[in-house]
């Protein structure tokens, strides 16, 4: 909690592409509601980013990108801190003391890392290892009372719960123990053609997503393509997964209750219920495309935002870490 009683939020996004609809309505779309009640730390986490091979170029430019998506989905520079991790050379330093705090055999566990070795078997890097701990650094550094997690999260924000609880049983009460924060209403959103599957950008076919920067026609075309079923009846059971997501997300875009949806479309058939939810996602999404296009034709401003913000969050961060440093038994630089 900061000195004004209100409770601090951290969330780090990787800018490794585009947002989607479902990054919008998973998680974006609950932090604009956030940012009035408590202070909130946005970073895009570039550092993590590089646990899997990059293009420079392209990691430059999906960090301005992602900045600003921040900002057209409506989370404002001067109510919050949003800032490039890599800038906060804290992060790095903390990241150190807490890994040799860190047992092997708790990484060992870590389920995402085993997923992710599957996959880049030719990149199995120790980045990739010791990634939950600069998590945990990144949301420690900022005495955060809670953290936005996913399901695939949630091991992370423990081993930082538990990093925290170990360094103050050690040296003394330091970190605040985070809690996850799990908004009411945020819809999980699937994929459009594989909807047991999390809508994702990393998706092989790309009409299983909606992505924020996209145009209007693309939108429409992915929505009315979007896997249903063979029933012919606009229901919301789990026997009809296509549909169900698609209801979830014409929900949480429109904030008409499912049960209100399905009486709309009683008696219709499914081309036009796609009709009108398409219309109703690009309508929602049209001010967010405009407002992301005029920031990245203004990318004075955006430097503006993440150099403030980092400067901010440098002086969050460097009182943390003094204190840490002092209680490990580093001697203070004098210049």
């Amino acid at each position: 909690m900061n000195e004004q009683g209100k409770k601090v939020i951290f969330s780090g996004v990787q800018p490794s592409g585009k947002m989607t609809l479902g990054n919008y309505l998973g998680a974006i779309k609950s932090w604009t509601n956030l940012q009035n009640e408590y202070e909130c730390f946005f970073s895009m986490v570039d550092m993590h980013a590089i646990t899997v091979p990059q293009d420079p170029e392209v990691l430059r430019n999906q960090t301005i990108e992602l900045l600003a998506q921040f900002i057209a989905c409506g989370i404002d520079p001067e109510q919050n801190t949003i800032f490039i991790q890599s800038h906060v050379h804290q992060h790095a330093e903390l990241n150190w003391a807490l890994c040799t705090m860190t047992y092997m055999g708790e990484l060992n566990r870590m389920t995402q890392f085993k997923d992710k070795s599957k996959k880049s078997e030719a990149n199995l890097n120790a980045g990739l290892f010791t990634y939950p701990v600069l998590m945990a650094a990144d949301i420690l550094l900022y005495q955060a009372d809670l953290v936005p997690v996913g399901d695939d999260q949630k091991q992370h924000l423990e081993l930082a719960r538990e990093l925290a609880n170990r360094f103050n049983n050690k040296y003394s009460e330091t970190f605040v123990v985070p809690d996850g924060y799990f908004p009411k209403g945020t819809a999980r959103v699937m994929s459009l053609q594989e909807p047991l599957n999390k809508m994702s950008k990393s998706d092989s076919n790309e009409n299983g997503y909606i992505l924020l920067a996209e145009d209007e026609k693309t939108t429409i075309k992915k929505i009315k393509r979007a896997v249903t079923d063979s029933i012919g009846e606009v229901n919301y059971t789990d026997e009809q997964p296509g549909l169900k997501n698609l209801i979830n997300i014409y929900s949480a875009i429109s904030d008409k209750t499912v049960e209100d949806i399905v009486k709309m479309y009683e008696g219709k058939g499914y081309g036009a219920f796609k009709g009108d939810m398409a219309e109703v996602v690009v309508e929602k999404l049209r001010s967010i495309r405009e407002k992301y296009k005029y920031l990245l034709e203004n990318r004075d401003y955006l430097e503006q935002i993440y150099v403030k913000g980092a400067q901010k969050a440098e002086v969050r961060a460097e009182k943390t870490l003094k204190d840490v440093y002092d209680k490990i038994g580093f001697i203070p630089r004098k210049f």
